[in-house]
């Protein structure tokens, strides 16, 4: 039932070369803030979740 409401659909064939290049481009960019990303920052990000009050220091705004 699926196959044919999908083939009646125009550029069907274009929706898994969409999703594709959204996924790639997401993981690109995670990739590109991980790896350019200033290290102070990423430790004071690290040690939220333990922090009772945020920290002037960590440059964080809650």
């Amino acid at each position: 039932m699926y196959k044919y409401l999908l083939e009646s659909v125009d550029g069907v064939q274009w929706f898994g070369v969409i999703s594709l290049l959204i996924f790639f481009s997401t993981f690109c960019v995670a990739l590109f803030r991980v790896f350019f990303s200033n290290n102070a920052e990423l430790e004071a990000t690290a040690r939220l979740p333990l922090e009772d009050a945020p920290s002037s220091e960590s440059g964080l705004r809650s």
